[in-house]
């Protein structure tokens, strides 16, 4: 039987963003299986049943998480595309702008794209379609590219950009597991592992 409302510590107005941020941070150190609404209550300061106010289950509040990764994710892409003078160029900023986003937000990145959830219901098809357009946005630089000279031509730009966005994440994904040797896992690093990601893309 669902717990009875209970006074909670946090204010109304703030409530559903506390519970998406503690839901975040309980997701990364303890996973999906890990996680429960009395779990979330329990640390936010507020009822099981509060919770499901706002989110009918603990997949439909996953998803808001990765809803609003993808979201931060599109609007930091968009931002770093501003100004660039050429496609290459272009593509040169998605990319550094993706990694960075990775780094200074592990906790966003971990949840959009490293969880196993091997049981959470399946990732609704229009999110599914709103989260495609931070890889479509290095696709458009790819053909964009090739139309000015400054990138290669590729039979699929889906493709190329797919490959890309699979270098970039590795990338990410090693860094926040710290796999990467101390010794050059400085700026100096991240520059030529981008730049060798973009190698074989670039006229």
């Amino acid at each position: 039987m669902p717990d009875a409302p209970a006074p909670t510590t946090v204010p109304n107005g703030a409530l559903r963003r506390a519970i998406l941020d503690e839901t975040r941070g309980l997701l990364v150190r303890e996973g999906y299986a890990g996680l429960s609404m009395r779990k979330i209550a329990r640390a936010v300061g507020c009822s099981a049943t509060s919770i499901y106010l706002y989110f009918d289950s603990k997949d439909a509040l996953t998803h808001a998480l990765i809803d609003e990764g993808m979201e931060r994710l599109h609007a930091t892409l968009e931002a770093a595309e501003v100004g660039a003078s050429t496609a290459r160029e272009r593509l040169d900023r998605l990319c550094r702008a993706y990694v960075r986003f990775g780094l200074d937000h592990p906790e966003y990145y971990e949840t959009m794209f490293q969880l196993h959830p091997q049981r959470m219901r399946r990732y609704p098809a229009e999110s599914y379609r709103r989260a495609r357009r931070n890889v479509e946005r290095f696709t458009a630089a790819l053909v964009a590219g090739a139309a000015d000279g400054t990138l290669r031509e590729s039979t699929s730009a889906d493709v190329a950009a797919a490959a890309l966005w699979t270098a970039l994440h590795g990338l990410v994904s090693l860094h926040l597991a710290q796999r990467i040797d101390r010794r050059i896992a400085g700026e100096a690093f991240l520059d030529a592992a981008i730049a060798q990601a973009q190698a074989a893309l670039r006229a």
